[in-house]
């Protein structure tokens, strides 16, 4: 009876990320001696960038840190604007993770784990446009704004637009420019981040509904098998502790759903 009793433990145990990454992993995932994180403050969801200091904060900085400790290394932050320019240096060797959305086109170059944030995409549109459900936007003549290599200007081009066309920002906030400057017919996005400017721009509204699911992810240069399996590891635990949760309260995002 003891050792029955003793079993459930012991699977338990098997499924926690040992605190202390082991020196080969450690060597894996940071080869420099420095994690490299990049951090896409483009996305305010999982990052956000104080404006006069720079500093960063947000989920995706809350993991880069907590896994740099448990690896016992240094932890360099790179910032960027823009997911698009982040999954371009995936071969660069500039960084040693990133916090970006899985996609069949970037899964070339990197290795994903499983999301650890799930949020949906949107389209802003002016408050009085004719345009009122999604598949509206679909139509010859529309102009859809979208920041460049973003997850949701990749679905959106694989077939899933054929009539409306895209003009696309380096950057979300260069779209979002553009796209009231230009006066364009809609903004595509992360759907919570619309709903934010829309409520603070009584001029523009959030079309119901979504024409994604966007699912965050920790991703890694591929060619570090050992790495790749921690991190794993490592998210799922992140998840199922409440970290994750925890860490997206603290940055103000109620709307971001932890993935199952």
């Amino acid at each position: 009876m003891r050792r029955l009793l003793l079993l459930p433990a012991l699977v338990l145990a098997g499924c926690v990320t040992p605190d202390v990454v082991p020196t080969d992993v450690a060597r894996d995932l940071a080869p420099s001696g420095t994690l490299r994180a990049a951090i896409n403050y483009g996305n305010p969801v999982l990052a956000q960038r104080d404006a006069g200091s720079g500093e960063l904060r947000g989920v995706s900085v809350d993991l880069a840190r907590e896994l740099a400790h448990r690896a016992g290394v240094p932890l360099e932050l790179r910032p960027y604007d823009a997911a698009g320019k982040v999954t371009a240096d995936a071969t660069s060797g500039r960084w040693d993770i990133a916090f970006v959305a899985r996609d069949p086109e970037r899964a070339k170059d990197m290795e994903f784990t499983d999301p650890y944030v799930i949020i949906e995409g949107g389209y802003l549109v002016p408050a009085g446009s004719p345009i009122q459900t999604i598949e509206d936007v679909d139509r010859p003549g529309v102009r859809i704004a979208v920041s460049r290599g973003s997850a949701y200007d990749l679905f959106l081009s694989r077939g899933v637009i054929k009539n409306a066309s895209f003009v696309r920002g380096p950057s979300p906030q260069a779209a979002a420019d553009q796209f009231v400057a230009e006066r364009l017919d809609a903004l595509a996005g992360v759907k919570a981040v619309l709903a934010e400017y829309a409520r603070t721009h009584p001029g523009y509204r959030v079309l119901p509904g979504r024409f994604m699911v966007i699912e965050q992810a920790m991703a890694l240069p591929r060619g570090r098998p050992l790495a790749a399996r921690y991190v794993r590891e490592f998210v799922d635990e992140m998840k199922a502790s409440g970290f994750v949760a925890t860490s997206l309260l603290k940055s103000g995002q109620k709307e971001a759903l932890v993935a199952p």
